[in-house]
């Protein structure tokens, strides 16, 4: 798979497949990125796509927690539909044009409860489980 990029330039696309884990260069990564972009869809099949904050877990799966989550759109919307993106990327370099990032696809559970995420964070978080890992321009 390749991705296009500014100018038509088309960079290198990690193939998606059944790997579920994170390799070492997609935990590097991901530990040096605050933010990520989580895309739900509701019961209608409508899309949002929300920034999160993600805590990643030693099992590889993917903690989202918020102030409220538990009133959030993203959390009804993973009610009634437990498919969901996770987008972590930036751009490395603007001369020359690269972007690097990580998509993970996985199924999203809701957990209530105590956890370490922080006193501020609600009891409520989302909780991804990979079925997919596609990663790309991590090799610079």
């Amino acid at each position: 798979m390749r991705a296009a990029g500014r100018g038509g330039r088309v960079g290198r696309m990690t193939k998606p497949s059944a790997r579920t884990e994170l390799d070492d260069a997609e935990l590097a990564y991901l530990r040096g990125q605050r933010l990520g972009r989580l895309a739900t869809v509701d019961a209608k099949g409508r899309p949002q796509a929300n920034p999160v904050a993600f805590f990643l877990r030693p099992d590889s799966t993917v903690d989202i927690g918020g102030y409220s989550m538990g009133t959030t759109k993203k959390w009804r919307n993973i009610a009634a539909n437990r498919y969901v993106s996770l987008v972590v990327d930036d751009i490395a370099s603007l001369k020359p044009w690269k972007v690097r990032g990580v998509e993970i696809r996985g199924t999203a559970e809701q957990v209530v409860g105590p956890h370490d995420l922080g006193p501020h964070m609600s009891p409520e978080l989302i909780r991804i489980t990979p079925y997919a890992v596609i990663s790309w321009g991590l090799d610079a």
